[in-house]
């Protein structure tokens, strides 16, 4: 079997990694290996604190597994900065569900949901929300392959932005300004839109003052959830 098309599996705790070593999988993975439909000896990979590892299902129970490690990979999927995804609260959070997956396709590294001046924040739903997209990021990034979970941070209001520690910072912006698209360059890379209705004047204003660059992605208007997403594809295309 072609090692790319191997299902991958993140493990949050597990002993330390050596070749031959047992990792015992607790029930919701191993329920995930059944829906898999591996069996003992079917092969598999592991992404440990460690690394990435080729490994083998060795048990197979109702409720537990145990994979053997075979052999660590050496690999590179993870992109060549750090791309920070301020992503927009949105009034319909099942929105940032939409959000989520194909921006841990697309490599962002840290996802920072934002309360915007439009955004309808109401703490205990997102609170409730927390464990979904954390299955939302690990699902996405164990079906892309990525070798690395990406960091998501508890809701924080606009005005964070404006203290945002990255060497690039890009504003998705949908009205013309006199200011060509950014050229990406080194380090880490910061990226934001706007929740349904737009990034208010003021919003906006203060984004450019804090050094937030505005870079238009066509004259169509873009939903709230499709912007995040054009605005990473674009910096991937520039920067791999």
């Amino acid at each position: 079997m072609d090692t790319v098309s191997l299902p991958r599996i993140f493990i949050a705790h597990a002993p330390l990694a050596t070749a031959g070593a047992v990792i015992p999988m607790g029930p919701d993975d191993a329920r995930h290996l059944k829906a898999l439909r591996l069996h003992p000896g079917d092969a598999l990979e592991l992404v440990l604190a460690s690394g990435v590892w080729k490994a083998e299902v060795a048990q197979m129970e109702r409720e537990r597994a145990l994979v053997r490690l075979v052999a660590p990979l050496t690999e590179d999927r993870e992109p060549s900065l750090p791309l920070h995804l301020c992503i927009p609260l949105t009034a319909q959070l099942s929105l940032v569900d939409e959000m989520l997956p194909p921006l841990v396709e697309l490599g962002a590294t840290l996802i920072q949901p934002v309360v915007y001046a439009r955004s309808e924040n109401d703490a205990k739903k997102g609170a409730s929300k927390r464990d979904r997209w954390l299955r939302l990021i690990q699902s996405a990034a164990e079906q892309s392959h990525r070798s690395l979970l990406p960091e998501l941070r508890d809701p924080l209001p606009f005005e964070t932005l404006l203290r945002w520690d990255a060497p690039q910072k890009w504003v998705a912006y949908e009205l013309p300004t006199d200011e060509s698209n950014p050229s990406i360059g080194d380090g880490a890379l910061a990226l934001t839109s706007g929740p349904e209705g737009g990034i208010t004047d003021e919003e906006f204003a203060a984004l450019q003052k804090a050094g937030w660059k505005p870079v238009s992605l066509g004259k169509s208007i873009l939903r709230a959830v499709t912007a995040p997403a054009a605005l990473l594809g674009a910096a991937r295309f520039l920067r791999p």
